[in-house]
């Protein structure tokens, strides 16, 4: 496998991930589920931080930033609250206790989205290819980028 193949394994994986979301109920969004799953994500790696420093850390434009915590927001995903030290910059943490949203987001699987992009409904091969990328994932996790950064 090349850096190329990889690259565009991710990106089939990405929109795998995206279309086993569950989605009903949540109406349209401006921000992408890429953007809003790279926020949330940052978030809990850095709970406390101010926009700007997630847009740094991401590579996200602001504006988008901003979209995806509100969005968070709205889904229990996150809280916000004024930073004692700067009352005009807002900090993002993580909310306490997650909200029916999260749970229902956390709790779904990638199976039937997986099994449409293999074309199969032989429940064997799916779990065998679930069990494959959960060893990736276990190895590969987001701190793995950091390491490369080194």
């Amino acid at each position: 496998m090349d850096g190329v193949e990889l690259f565009l394994l991710g990106r089939t994986l990405m929109k795998i991930g995206e279309e086993a979301l569950p989605t009903e109920g949540i109406g349209r969004h401006s921000t992408s589920v890429r953007t809003v799953l790279i926020v949330v994500s940052d978030v809990r790696a850095h709970p406390g931080s101010a926009v700007g420093e997630v847009a740094t850390r991401t590579g996200l434009p602001q504006s988008a930033v901003s979209a995806a915590v509100a969005r968070l927001r709205e889904a229990g995903a996150v809280v916000t609250e004024p930073d004692p030290d700067d009352r005009r910059r807002v900090r993002i943490l993580p909310a306490a206790q997650p909200s029916a949203r999260v749970e229902e987001v956390r709790s779904s699987t990638v199976d039937a989205a997986l099994a449409a992009a293999l074309d199969t409904d032989d429940p064997r091969r799916v779990a065998e290819i679930v069990g494959l990328l959960e060893e990736l994932a276990r190895h590969l996790t987001p701190q793995a980028i950091t390491r490369m950064r080194g």
